[in-house]
């Protein structure tokens, strides 16, 4: 008896001795085991980069809790244990889930208020085993940091997709989407970009999206090149100290000088992202009494500098059967006026095919009047980012467009071989200015010939980046379309495109994390529903029952004796 009481007492103090130790260790090793396949729990370098930066109270709200659909519901909880992650390494971070629709009362007030931060409900069909309903659900999140707010979208807006494929992709965004918001309002701005103005570009109210975006990560100013004409050097020197700009659709050519100034930036490390219309072409042109309008070439006096750079923007126009959809008025005018869908075929709707970091995972992105892009062999290394559907061509300028163009029938054969029109380019290495061996247009005394390894991208569409006009003259969301209600993923495409040229690629890795999420087939379910029912909920409590009653009959057999 004393020597079972004796190993029973030497027991414990083996268990309490390891449980100390390792209570120990788990205090000086800190450590979480993510078991699942595609690491979905694991936080990127980024992230936990992004989470060291948080050194003041930070909290997150999430607009997600209630009486949630199915769907929803599992986006709750991959938000919740993904945002469990980002708190246990960094304490400073708190979150909680807020149901806005709790309080009947004053539930209309709260989505009020909620609607004018930004934060848009949406309204979804919930089907129950056939049955129909309508739900109410906010997708959002709000981080405040500092005084600092940011809005955090939870579902990502896919277009032609379901519910469940949304909250697939959105599950998949889910790190950037907090990551990104933590990094925006607890961050210190060091990069520095500039918005050409001078040369005909878009006004501020067009690219207002865009502007917006860029000033949450960014410095942005406003930089004309009109000082150019009386002091060269200066503006060179002045445009020196930004890291990246921006020259968005112009439309009136550029001098030597001006080109001298961008081309010395480039060659001194600058980087440019390029939004250029090669035709002159516009939809609000063909809204006429004839339906028509001439597209013809555009002459920016840039031709031989991006030739040196190795690539060429053709003053073409590509013509993609996966074009974007169109709303238009059909039958007599009045009463008996309706309006039907066609496909524009001017404005590809492209899908990226690419698995650069800068594409990848991303949705359509929508173009208006693209020209084809040739790449030339200089040594430049050239990515070809965005490419027109295979069932593309070229239509060569000046030309005649119509809307009537809508009705059209085609067949493959005619886009044999024709296809995969490059749209977006992404070049970087050393470039060759092109005034080598040249007359300067102005003297420089700094003058590179050969410049520093560099990156740009080229964009065949300056209307890529601009937002549509509501009817109160306030910019829409960049990529959302008001004739049709779709939303494109023209903003992701150039903010990504932005981070990645100003070497902030690690929120773009996190973007294009995949994330495998295997679904039950609805259809299966619901035919077996009650068989479904008894697998996954009496199955498990089955066995559990079956292990108790083993296990107590062993032990009653063991101790029988």
């Amino acid at each position: 008896m004393k020597a079972s009481i004796q190993k029973n007492i030497k027991t414990l103090g083996v268990t309490v001795f390891v449980l100390i130790v390792l209570n120990i260790l788990g205090t000086l090793f800190f450590h979480r085991f993510d078991l699942t396949k595609d690491k979905r729990y694991t936080l990127s370098a980024t992230s936990l980069q992004i989470v060291k930066q948080v050194k003041d109270p930070l909290s997150i709200k999430i607009y997600m809790q209630g009486d949630l659909p199915a769907d929803f519901k599992r986006l709750q909880l991959e938000t919740k244990q993904l945002l469990e992650e980002f708190q246990s390494y960094n304490n400073n971070i708190a979150f909680e889930f807020v149901d806005p629709l709790e309080n009947k009362a004053e539930s209309m007030d709260i989505v009020k208020s909620l609607y004018q931060k930004g934060l848009t409900p949406i309204n979804i069909t919930v089907d129950d085993k056939g049955k129909q309903s309508q739900a109410m659900v906010f997708p959002w999140a709000v981080a405040v940091y500092d005084d600092k707010e940011v809005n955090i979208p939870l579902l990502k807006n896919i277009m032609g997709a379901s519910t469940t494929q949304k909250v697939i992709g959105s599950i998949q965004h889910l790190e950037y989407s907090i990551a990104d918001a933590i990094n925006k309002i607890s961050k210190v701005k060091q990069k520095k970009v500039a918005i050409l103005k001078g040369n005909g570009e878009l006004n501020d109210v067009n690219i207002a999206q865009m502007l917006k975006q860029i000033r949450e990560s960014y410095y942005i100013a406003p930089f004309t090149l009109d000082s150019v004409a009386k002091n060269a050097t200066g503006t060179l020197s002045a445009l020196k100290e930004y890291d990246l700009a921006i020259i968005s659709k112009p439309t009136e050519t550029f001098s030597d000088e001006e080109k001298q100034v961008l081309d010395q930036y480039i060659m001194n490390g600058g980087k440019t992202l390029w939004l250029i219309d090669q035709v002159s072409a516009d939809m609000d042109s063909l809204y006429n009494q004839s339906g028509a309008t001439l597209a013809y070439p555009r002459n920016l006096n840039l031709t031989d500098m991006f030739f040196k750079y190795g690539f060429r923007i053709n003053p073409d126009l590509v013509k993609d059967e996966q074009g974007s959809p169109i709303k238009l008025a059909t039958g007599e005018q009045g009463s008996a006026t309706r309006y039907q869908d066609f496909v524009w075929k001017f404005a590809p709707q492209v899908y990226p095919t690419s698995q650069h970091p800068i594409v990848k995972n991303l949705g359509g992105i929508k173009f208006d009047f693209a020209s084809p892009i040739d790449t030339l062999k200089n040594g430049i290394k050239k990515t070809v980012l965005l490419q027109s559907s295979p069932y593309s061509k070229i239509i060569g300028t000046p030309s005649e467009i119509n809307l009537n163009i809508v009705t059209e029938k085609t067949s493959p054969e005619e886009y044999l071989n024709k296809g995969n029109l490059p749209l977006a380019v992404l070049l970087e290495g050393n470039f060759k200015s092109v005034f080598e061996n040249r007359v300067l247009p102005f003297k420089e005394s700094s003058f590179t010939a050969q410049g520093k390894p560099n990156k740009m991208i080229v964009i065949s569409d300056g209307d890529l980046a601009r937002n549509q006009i509501d009817k109160n003259l306030m910019p829409v969301e960049l990529g959302y379309d008001q004739r049709t209600g779709n939303l494109y993923d023209n903003k992701d495409f150039i903010m990504n495109c932005v981070n990645y040229l100003l070497d902030d690629t690690g929120l773009i890795n996190i973007r294009s994390k995949d994330v495998s999420l295997p679904l039950l087939d609805k259809e299966k379910v619901y035919e077996n529903y009650s068989q479904t029912q008894f697998i996954t909920i009496g199955l498990p409590i089955l066995i559990l029952l079956l292990f108790g009653l083993a296990f107590t009959y062993i032990r009653k057999r063991t101790y029988s004796k």
